[in-house]
């Protein structure tokens, strides 16, 4: 999901080729890792109980209760969702960030590390129209087992619905709006992410060998570990800020959970009831999830996909 790198950065600008990598990229990236965002999911809104009491103890502990109690396709609640909007996200991620690389790139072709992180992160921004409500239903969905679990009554234990009955309950209690819950915590974690992933990809895809075409881009296999490498060091990076938007974002709480009103009120609570590693909650996790999701796009990105179907012929620069 991101532009090649700095001595590439001056190309063709095709969005419908983006738009299509993009969705396979992300239809097969969410396919491949969503049991594991879901358990990162759990394990970030999870709060320590009054005694010091835990549902999860660790990520393999979550994973192992979820499965014992939903089954394999409870792994994957909440996937449809993020299958159906990850095309739009995608294809706006990596159009803004071409677009703001080719227009920040300087008269002789260069484009310094703060013009690429201006770019990484104007693309953060551009995303969130799409990723604010992807991101709400979709943990509404993955937590509403942790949820019930919970529950004290287990005939008051809380219903799972669908994506759409989401949606339109918060649609008719707070109109569209109700569907952007949560947005100034996404655009923190987004836009400090791509501030960090797209330089850093770049620089790592910059030291790898180069085809033999006389095109002077990276071998695939060179972008696919540097989308890896560099996804999940930014997702460590930003962990953070998911913790915090993650938080926000869950709409039912289990019974005695703390609620939050706000950035600010969520980290302080945190801070205060579960002390700083709680912000690194489901971090190796989310690092887990990242790495193959963006390794997966820029090998898609790179190879042409898109291109090959659409039969058309990549211009060499």
């Amino acid at each position: 999901m991101a532009s090649p790198s700095n001595r590439h950065t001056v190309k063709e600008f095709s969005l419908i080729p983006k738009i299509i990598n993009g969705g396979i990229a992300g239809i097969i990236g969410v396919s491949c890792v969503f049991p594991l965002d879901l358990v990162k999911t759990r394990l970030q809104n999870q709060q320590i109980g009054p005694n010091g009491e835990k549902m999860y103890k660790s990520m393999f502990d979550c994973f192992k209760k979820t499965y014992k109690a939903e089954g394999y396709f409870g792994m994957y609640r909440g996937s449809a969702v993020n299958i159906l909007l990850i095309t739009p996200e995608k294809a706006i991620k990596l159009a803004a960030n071409d677009f703001f690389r080719f227009n920040l790139t300087t008269t002789d072709g260069k484009l310094p590390i703060f013009r690429q992180m201006l770019a990484g992160g104007l693309a953060g921004l551009c995303q969130i129209v799409i990723t604010t409500p992807m991101e709400l239903l979709k943990i509404q969905m993955q937590d509403a087992g942790r949820v019930a679990a919970q529950a004290k009554d287990a005939s008051k234990s809380i219903l799972k619905p669908s994506a759409t009955q989401i949606a339109m309950d918060l649609v008719r209690t707070n109109g569209i709006i109700g569907l952007y819950k949560g947005t100034g915590a996404t655009m923190l974690r987004d836009v400090s992410f791509s501030v960090v992933y797209f330089p850093l990809f770049a620089a790592l895809n910059d030291f790898g060998p180069r085809k033999s075409d006389g095109s002077g881009e990276a071998v695939f296999w060179c972008s696919f570990l540097s989308g890896c490498v560099a996804g999940s060091l930014a997702a460590l990076a930003v962990n953070p800020f998911d913790v915090i938007k993650t938080r926000l974002q869950a709409i039912k709480k289990a019974e005695g959970e703390m609620q939050f009103n706000g950035i600010a009120d969520c980290i302080r609570k945190t801070f205060v009831n579960e002390g700083p590693q709680a912000f690194f909650k489901g971090g190796f996790c989310r690092m887990i999830v990242i790495a193959p999701l963006f390794g997966i796009a820029q090998m898609i990105y790179f190879l042409g996909v898109a291109e090959s179907i659409l039969g058309i012929t990549q211009k060499k620069v």
